[in-house]
């Protein structure tokens, strides 16, 4: 399928669509007019893509999480490091939710100044 196509069967966008390729997250084959051309798998993958982005996930994350995916949820097959990968990002979350909590208090104090 062409692009255009891909964009209206996913709701994604052809830019964000030609992004996915150059983050190595969608392959697509060049026809011999130069069009790119999908596979019918490129459905799912452009939807596991938006679901990893959605669970906060980095591109460059997602390349290496997304081989493990499995269905539009997705779910994974548990691949070597998979799951320290995403403990690592998990680690991470929860060291920014600190961060933002610690200076939410600063500017709640400033705030509760007469």
């Amino acid at each position: 399928m062409l692009i255009g196509e891909l964009s209206r069967r996913t709701g994604v966008s052809a830019r964000l669509l030609r992004y996915y390729e150059e983050q190595g997250l969608l392959d697509a084959r060049r026809g011999p007019n130069g069009y790119r051309e999908y596979d019918e798998d490129s459905v799912v993958t452009v939807r596991q893509v938006r679901a990893l982005l959605n669970a906060g996930l980095s591109t460059e994350v997602i390349r290496s999480v997304l081989p493990c995916a499995r269905g539009e949820g997705p779910g994974f097959d548990w691949c070597a490091d998979l799951r320290e990968i995403l403990h690592g990002e998990l680690e991470a979350i929860d060291e920014r939710i600190d961060a933002l909590q610690r200076t939410r208090g600063t500017l709640a104090r400033y705030l509760a100044q007469p």
